[in-house]
């Protein structure tokens, strides 16, 4: 596990990308910050390990195509080896590529873009990407499996609809927690904090790791068992609107918490649901969710937050606990269960509790 960094102290940043011009343009971008310090440039991946090595740095900025070996399969011999903070930035996750979402997959802690504007591209929120990179808790990733099995035996549908918010560190514990879900599993929705280019490849990995069915939300689309839904970005929130069955309302609007889509908008939308609705907040920077969360659970909503041992940043969750928002703190293994527990045929409160000992916010 890579400890997290010092506060005050300045983030050594390795660039590592096969382009001088590329690696000149992001030294120049992160040294406009004075809190961040590039260490060493690399333009493969023998000098990125080397450099690693020699440099300590705090975190790696990594690029999907190098020589010899690709981006990617360093990323994933560096996570095993020696587990540290990496953010891909790469011209392939401007269109959306799989290969953004596997290193999300293979523990990279974000994707920024190098958006061509005119000769020279511009690269966004990079600084800010690398200090919540420098603030994250890294750990060696596990191999996934498909379509793995569920957390409940013969599990059978009962009620209530499931509404998931994530941010930095969500594509692996939501891979954790699909992989956990049956075919019938609970209609659950998702919104994760993603630029709308990577979302159509983040469903469909998703949908491959999983046994139910798992896509990018549709406007109206009803919200059924064995289906779970995502949101899709660019413009819109996803939220959930009334009816004789409840349905997705794509929602164009301003950020909502610094996100579009919004955690907190979906939340909000939910509170009809009352007692209906099962809240989860998995890890993430800020406090996207953490407020609505607290209205659905004075609704009636089951709140569950994701504990600070197992989050990559324990951002949300953590002010989500602060507010009283939750009901119960759980492992990120556990919280499949959690969710099966609270949605099969018949469930009660003694069955949800019964596997573990819960950490009340």
């Amino acid at each position: 596990m890579k400890k997290k960094l010092r506060p005050g102290k300045r983030i050594r940043t390795l660039i590592v990308d096969d382009s001088a011009t590329m690696r000149r343009l992001i030294r120049e971008n992160l040294e406009e910050h004075p809190d961040i310090q590039v260490v060493a440039e690399a333009r493969c991946a023998r000098s990125a390990r080397d450099a690693v090595n020699r440099y300590r740095p705090d975190v790696m900025t990594l690029d999907v195509e190098m020589p010899h070996m690709d981006g990617l399969e360093f990323l994933r011999r560096l996570m095993r080896a020696r587990p540290m903070p990496v953010v891909m930035v790469s011209s392939l996750t401007r269109n959306g590529s799989s290969a953004a979402v596997k290193a999300l997959s293979l523990g990279a802690v974000d994707c920024v873009s190098k958006q061509q504007m005119g000769a020279a591209p511009e690269f966004g929120n990079l600084a800010d990407t690398v200090r919540t990179a420098a603030q994250a808790t890294v750990r060696q990733p596990r191999n996934m499996q498909p379509t793995g099995g569920s957390g409940v035996s013969e599990y059978s549908y009962g009620r209530g609809i499931v509404l998931i918010g994530a941010s930095t560190g969500g594509v692996e514990a939501l891979e954790r927690i699909l992989e956990r879900y049956p075919e019938n599993c609970p209609p659950t929705l998702i919104t994760q904090h993603m630029p709308a280019q990577f979302l159509v490849n983040f469903a469909r990995r998703l949908n491959n790791l999983s046994r139910p069915l798992v896509k990018l939300g549709e406007d109206h689309e009803p919200i059924e068992m064995g289906k779970v839904l995502i949101a899709p970005g660019g413009a819109f929130h996803m939220t959930v609107a009334p009816g004789r069955q409840p349905h997705i309302a794509l929602m164009r609007g301003s950020k909502s918490c610094g996100h579009r889509p919004s955690v907190d908008e979906m939340f909000r939308s939910a509170e009809f649901l009352g007692s209906r609705a099962i809240a989860v907040l998995l890890t993430g920077m800020g406090y996207d969710g953490a407020k609505a969360m607290l209205r659905l659970k004075n609704a009636g909503a089951f709140c569950i937050g994701q504990d600070q041992e197992t989050c990559v940043v324990f951002g949300m969750p953590r002010v989500a606990q602060e507010l009283g928002a939750l009901d119960i703190q759980l492992p990120l293994d556990h919280i499949a269960q959690g969710i099966l527990e609270r949605t099969k045929q018949k469930h009660t409160l003694e069955d949800a509790n019964s596997s573990w000992k819960p950490h009340v916010g």
